[in-house]
């Protein structure tokens, strides 16, 4: 395949359907015969490339830019050492939300995102983004998930450093929406692969694994070939009864 593919999928809420279309492109791509790397949301608090980002949020609570940018050098290299064709990422990269939620405003956010640009040169990223109305996504994951979820969100968001604050549902939704355009506009600016999946609130995840992958040119087939009928819609990535300071990538 030449040049590995990174593919980070982003989406506009918790809910919309990211690790479902990670799951289902996994298993599609390595159906066809492709070697690839499947990279879980909370496995960046595992994988060892990623060691140093763990042990500092556990220490401080944040995340240097410079060891971000040092850790993903690292994983760039292990996928090259690997010999993947393609790297299906959930919510990693180019990691706006965590950039926010440690306070950082847009300019320092174009900065980092340059040099992180620099450091994914031997791949090739591409954002999939999952775009729909936050409002209803989050719905979604408050019904599903019960009673105590959609406070708990709330609360993770309104401990972090994020401006403007966030205090309840409203606020929490204009956060998601600058979270959206934040990403999209730095990924545009620098050049990154960018499919955008519109309206994928209103999709079932078989439609949503199939438009983002033949979007992509990926072509998983249908969602009967890809596995993807019978997913469920992905569980939000923290439980209510979490740690209360959690990563806010997570």
């Amino acid at each position: 395949m030449g040049v590995p593919a990174l593919v980070s999928v982003w989406g506009a809420a918790p809910g919309v359907g990211k690790s479902t279309l990670c799951a289902g492109l996994s298993r599609a791509l390595a159906g066809a015969g492709l070697r690839m790397d499947h990279f879980r949301e909370e496995e960046i608090l595992s994988r060892p490339q990623f060691a140093a980002v763990a042990e500092e949020f556990g220490a401080a609570g944040a995340v240097g830019l410079e060891t971000l940018v040092a850790a993903t050098g690292r994983f760039v290299a292990s996928v090259l050492a690997g010999g993947d064709d393609v790297v299906i990422a959930d919510a990693l990269m180019p990691f706006v939300p965590t950039l926010l939620a440690m306070g950082h405003g847009e300019e320092a956010i174009d900065a980092f995102i340059a040099d992180l640009t620099r450091v994914l040169a031997p791949v090739r990223p591409v954002v999939v983004f999952l775009d729909g109305d936050a409002g209803v996504t989050l719905s979604w994951a408050a019904e599903r998930e019960g009673p105590g979820w959609l406070g708990w969100y709330v609360g993770k968001l309104a401990a972090y450093e994020v401006n403007p604050p966030v205090s309840d549902l409203a606020s929490t939704v204009a956060h998601l929406r600058r979270e959206r355009a934040v990403t999209l506009g730095a990924v545009r600016r620098h050049g990154w692969g960018l499919v955008v999946v519109e309206r994928a609130d209103g999709l079932t995840p078989g439609e949503v694994l199939v438009v983002g992958a033949v979007r992509q040119g990926l072509e998983p087939g249908s969602p009967d070939s890809a596995g993807s009928r019978d997913l469920p819609r992905p569980r939000p990535a923290t439980p209510p009864d979490a740690v209360r300071r959690s990563p806010p990538w997570m």
